[in-house]
C-alpha cells in the first residue's frame, strides 16, 4: 500500500475522535457498544434520514429495551411500530432475528461476520457493521456514504451498481485491524458532513490529501453512476368502505410490498386504471376528485379512492374504529389515503 494509503486511517479517526456525532444508539468515547442498539439502528437506518429515525428509535426501545423483549413481542405491534420507516420486510426480520437470538444464542448476538450472516435479515452490510462497530472485529463496512467516500478516494470509473465490487475491495485496503468500528462510523460521519453528494466540502476533509478524485479536481463526478432508467407508473384504486363509525382494514399478504401490515382495501395495481375492480363489497361507491400518489423504489402508483357506506357484513377483513384509525400502524400510502377521506368528509 501506498504511503498516503496508510494515511488514512489514523486521519480519520483522529477526525472522528474531534467531529463524531452524538447519536442515541452510538456508544460514547469509553462506553461499550450494546450491541442490540447498534443492530436496531442500522436495520432502521437503511434508505432512511437520522433525521426520520431518531425519535422512532426512541420509542422503539423504550417498548422493546432487549432481544429478549423485542423477541416476546407480537408480530402486530411490531409492524405498527415499524408503520413509516419503509420495507416491512425490514421488521418482519427484526422480529425473526430477534426470536432467533433469544432462542438459540442466550440472548446475545453472536460476535462474528459468518455467525450474523446466518441471522434472518443479516446481509453482507449488517453483519460487518454490527461485527465491526458492536464487538471492534476487523470487517469493511460499506453503506452508501461510505461508497461515495471511497469511489472519490480512488477515482473508481466503473459506473453503479457494478463498481461495488470494486469499491469494496478499495475500502479492504484502508480498513484498520484495530478500531474498525470507529473507522466505519467515522466514514460515514465523513460522507454525511463533508464528502456530501453535491458540493462537498473538500477544504475540511481530513483526508483530502489521499483524494484522487480531488486532485482530479472532479470530487463530484464520483461515483459515477449509469443514467436512471424511468420509473414504471402503476395505478389502483383504494376503497374506503364506512359501517357504525368503522372503516373496512385487511391484512396485506405477508410477502410483497407491505407485506404483513394492515391497509385499507385495495385491488390490483396495474398499467391502466382499474376502476372499481376489486371492491370488497358491492356499495354505492363514489369516487373522489383528490388521488395518492405515492412512490416506491422500482414504480410510482396513482391511487383513485373509492368511498361507500354499508350495513352488511362482509367476508374478509375486519372492522376498525375510525376515531381509533391512527391506532391501526397504517403503512404511509394509507395513512394518505385516510387523510385525504377525513378531509373530504369535513
Amino acid at each position: 500500500m501506498d504511503a498516503k494509503r496508510r494515511d488514512v486511517a489514523p486521519l480519520l479517526l483522529d477526525w472522528y475522535d474531534r467531529h463524531r456525532r452524538d447519536l442515541p444508539w452510538r456508544a460514547r468515547a469509553g462506553e461499550t457498544p450494546d450491541p442490540y442498539r447498534v443492530w436496531l439502528s442500522e436495520v432502521m437506518l437503511q434508505q432512511t434520514t437520522v433525521a426520520t429515525v431518531r425519535p422512532r428509535f426512541a420509542a422503539w426501545i423504550r417498548r422493546w429495551p432487549t432481544f429478549a423483549d423485542l423477541a416476546a413481542a407480537g408480530d402486530e405491534d411490531v409492524m405498527a411500530a415499524w408503520a413509516g420507516l419503509g420495507y416491512y420486510a425490514r421488521a418482519r426480520n427484526l422480529l425473526a432475528a430477534a426470536r432467533t437470538i433469544a432462542r438459540d444464542h442466550g440472548g446475545r448476538l453472536p460476535d462474528s461476520e459468518a455467525a450474523l450472516r446466518a441471522l434472518p435479515g443479516f446481509g453482507d452490510y449488517t453483519a460487518a457493521a454490527v461485527a465491526a462497530i458492536a464487538f471492534g472485529r476487523r470487517a469493511v463496512v460499506v453503506d452508501a456514504n461510505v461508497e461515495r467516500v471511497v469511489a472519490r478516494l480512488f477515482a473508481i470509473r466503473e459506473p453503479l451498481p457494478g463498481a461495488r465490487r470494486a469499491i469494496r475491495a478499495a475500502a479492504g485496503t484502508i480498513t484498520p485491524d484495530t478500531r474498525a468500528g470507529d473507522f466505519a462510523q467515522g466514514m460515514m460521519d465523513l460522507g454525511s458532513a463533508i464528502c456530501t453528494p453535491r458540493k462537498p466540502r473538500c477544504l475540511l476533509c481530513p483526508i483530502a490529501t489521499a483524494c484522487d478524485a480531488l486532485a482530479a479536481g472532479t470530487p463530484e463526478a464520483f461515483p459515477v453512476r449509469k443514467p436512471k432508467a424511468a420509473r414504471p407508473h402503476r395505478h389502483g384504486t383504494i376503497f374506503w368502505l364506512e359501517r357504525d363509525g368503522a372503516v373496512l382494514l385487511v391484512r396485506r399478504p405477508d410477502t410483497g410490498l407491505l407485506g404483513g401490515m394492515r391497509a385499507l382495501p385495495t385491488g390490483a395495481w396495474s398499467d391502466a386504471p382499474p376502476g372499481l375492480t376489486g371492491a370488497p363489497a358491492d356499495a354505492a361507491w363514489q369516487v373522489l376528485d383528490e388521488r395518492v400518489h405515492h412512490g416506491f423504489t422500482h414504480f410510482t402508483l396513482d391511487l383513485a379512492l373509492a368511498v361507500a357506506r354499508t350495513h352488511h357484513a362482509v367476508n374478509t377483513g375486519e372492522w376498525w374504529p375510525i376515531a381509533r384509525l391512527d391506532e391501526a400502524g397504517l403503512p404511509t400510502l394509507f395513512a394518505k389515503a385516510a387523510e385525504i377521506v377525513r378531509r373530504a368528509e369535513r
